[in-house]
């Protein structure tokens, strides 16, 4: 899990990103709002992410959405690509999204490292291993 790299924001809870993630937390703590991002639900990341925050796939997550949507509540951010994630974190206050470790770089911190099941980390080039 990444951000933009803000003191404040260091250790996340896998509570509170669950929270925030189906849009019942959306202050953090400098009280600036959460703008979650997921990837494509057909993605492996973000497929290995829901399975190991929610233990669902994305596709059983719509039901929720859907009853969400019409208290006025909408799912996070869908962005196209891993990059396309590094570059929304870092140029958006209070996004917060996932990569595989291979891309992380000094513009974002990781607030929290998520244990999957899956061995998505297998997707990264082996020369950026």
């Amino acid at each position: 899990m990444i951000t933009r790299p803000e003191p404040a924001l260091k250790d996340i809870s896998i509570k509170r990103l669950e929270n925030i993630f189906l849009r019942k937390t959306l202050l953090n703590s400098s009280g600036t709002r959460w703008i979650p991002l997921n990837l494509s639900p057909e993605h492996p990341l973000r497929q290995a992410f829901s399975l190991s925050l929610f233990n669902k796939r994305p596709e059983a997550m719509e039901s929720y959405w859907n009853e969400q949507y019409f208290q006025g509540i909408t799912p996070p951010y869908v962005v196209a690509s891993e990059e396309a994630m590094l570059r929304f974190v870092t140029s958006t206050p209070g996004a917060i999204g996932y990569i595989l470790p291979c891309h992380l770089d000094a513009r974002v911190q990781v607030v929290f490292k998520l244990a999957t099941s899956t061995p998505v980390e297998q997707q990264c080039p082996k020369h950026d291993r």
